[in-house]
């Protein structure tokens, strides 16, 4: 890396951050489920609205498998003879 590089990366930490302060961190905490992978899904607002916690989506999810798995043979085409 050049000296100009050098130094323009050095400028960009704010004075205030001073990370010999900083107590208590844990290295590698989540590396777990990070190997796990992630599932995360980004609501929109007005369904997020609905939804208050992840509980509140996971039970309204369940509860349409469980219609759609109702529903399943009842729209299976019926064969004639």
């Amino acid at each position: 890396m050049n000296k100009e590089i050098e130094n323009e990366m050095e400028d960009e930490l704010r004075s205030e951050y001073d990370f010999a302060q900083m107590e208590g961190g844990i290295r590698g905490k989540y590396i777990e489920r990070y190997r796990q992978g992630t599932n995360l899904v980004l609501l929109d607002p007005d369904v997020a609205q609905a939804f208050p916690n992840d509980k509140t989506v996971n039970d309204a999810l369940r509860l349409l498998i469980q219609v759609a798995q109702r529903q399943q043979p009842n729209t299976a085409v019926q064969q004639t003879e």
